[in-house]
């Protein structure tokens, strides 16, 4: 128990760093600065993984399974690659929200930090709920598996839609029912008085659909560390580290999300491959090395493959 207070207090004190010393005033996020904080959450991720050692080693957490304390380090680092990878596509609907409703460059970091306070409270909640089922129901682990060989086919086929608007969407129709909206943003607030009435602004609209596409890809994402280890936290850890980096991560790709357009094709052979992993795990147990270097490999082919057609075509236009 001291062990997650302790390492919940660490996030309270991230985000609190976070967004009361380093971005304390609205600001536009450069891509040094993107660059900066994303090369400080990876390296604190990765560094963390020497406190999951110790943390099994010495035995201050519950472990059911028996893991060892390499064995747990390696779980901790596969879950987290996952949850990084499954987080590319998290980013491209993210970009579309804030284009879609004209949020500001400099408001967007604000709209991000609420955005993963929220999720930190409902991946945890999913985490317990999936654990749980694990634990309680062998049977589910075959469900969880086919679901995401599903999703892998199915994105596999999906054509991307250039024409979705987040305005269309139900949250937001539904949002409107209750609470006034203005399109105007003059402040990073999430709602301002106008006439004597509180409306919500763009911002706030922003951050409830950011946070439903969040939940609904944690349907994917959860399942998919599940199918690495069933340990509470190494599952909640691995899941929030991989969070806390998402916003800089954000800035830091958004902008070149579509030279890497076969990323999409990387996720579908990790979503796949995890799934075929979830099935066989009652009857052969594959290696964290084997997981990892799937992994590795896939995120590397996408990148090289969409970099060698980007050079391909401007060789073409000459």
């Amino acid at each position: 128990m001291i062990v997650w207070i302790s390492f919940i207090t660490l996030i309270v004190i991230f985000l609190a760093i976070d967004l009361g010393i380093f971005n304390k005033n609205p600001h536009e996020i450069t891509n040094k600065e993107a660059s900066v904080w994303t090369a400080i959450w990876v390296s604190t991720a990765l560094l963390f993984s020497l406190v999951i050692f110790f943390i099994f080693k010495h035995g201050w957490v519950d472990n059911p399974d028996g893991l060892t304390p390499t064995k747990a380090l390696l779980k901790y680092i596969t879950g987290y690659l996952i949850e990084l990878s499954l987080s590319i596509d998290n980013i491209f609907v993210i970009a579309v929200i804030f284009t879609s409703f004209r949020i500001p460059k400099m408001y967007q970091h604000r709209v991000l930090f609420w955005g993963i306070i929220g999720a930190i409270v409902f991946r945890a909640l999913m985490i317990l709920f999936g654990v749980f089922l694990i634990k309680k129901f062998d049977w589910i682990i075959y469900v969880f598996g086919a679901f995401l060989i599903y999703t892998g086919i199915k994105m596999a086929f999906e054509k991307d839609d250039e024409n979705y608007d987040p305005r269309d969407s139900f949250v937001y129709k539904t949002i409107r029912k209750f609470i006034p909206i203005t399109p105007v943003i003059n402040s990073e607030h999430f709602f301002i008085k106008k006439k004597h009435l509180t409306v919500a602004t763009p911002l706030f609209i922003a951050l409830i659909i950011i946070e439903f596409t969040d939940i609904l890809f944690a349907l994917d994402s959860i399942p998919a560390i599940l199918a690495i280890t069933s340990d509470p936290f190494l599952v909640f850890s691995s899941n929030i580290m991989a969070i806390l980096g998402l916003r800089s991560m954000y800035f830091f790709l958004a902008n070149m999300l579509e030279r890497f357009g076969y990323l999409k094709y990387s996720l579908v052979v990790i979503l796949s491959y995890v799934g075929v992993k979830m099935i066989l795990s009652h009857h052969i147990e594959i290696p964290e090395w084997l997981s990892l270097s799937v992994i590795g490999l896939s995120l590397g082919a996408g990148v090289l493959f969409s970099l060698y057609q980007e050079k391909k075509e401007v060789l073409e236009e000459q």
